[in-house]
């Protein structure tokens, strides 16, 4: 089966010669017939060669892929979860549609610097000091008889 463009969003298509598909046998559903069909689909994609993202994105994507990315700068999908070699196709590519999505999400944005209140100040130094009154009172008592 040849691979087919794949459409992220509007605009943004990842071309078919960036990825291949392999099948291989899978484990699990299938019962003995899982012995037999190379139901299983191991996606691999080139994010560096897709020529679609920028520096910033193509990082990111690595990044977010985690395990996923090999040292060639590729990113490999596997899918078993179904019996048919269809459906699992169709699960790695949306797999791999989540995963560039996620990627190209906008930074969230910085986090501004803010101080405490004086009054929330006051307030912990004054429970601070009433622990220590608690404490000291915890001491040794002298008994002058």
């Amino acid at each position: 089966m040849s691979v087919d463009d794949l459409a992220i969003r509007h605009g943004l298509t990842l071309p078919a010669w960036s990825m291949t598909e392999d099948f291989v046998l899978a484990s699990g559903p299938g019962g003995q017939n899982v012995n037999k069909t190379s139901s299983a689909v191991q996606l691999r994609f080139f994010p560096g060669s897709a020529g679609v993202f920028n520096d910033y994105q193509l990082r990111r994507l690595l990044q977010l892929a985690g395990k996923r990315a090999a040292k060639d700068g590729s990113i490999l999908i596997q899918a078993s979860r179904h019996r048919a070699q269809e459906r699992n196709r169709e699960d790695a590519r949306e797999r791999l549609r989540d995963l560039v999505l996620k990627a190209l999400e906008p930074p969230p944005p910085p986090r501004k610097k803010t101080r405490p209140t004086r009054g929330s100040v006051e307030r912990r130094l004054k429970a601070k000091t009433g622990r220590g009154q608690i404490k000291k009172m915890r001491g040794s008592v002298d008994f002058e008889d």
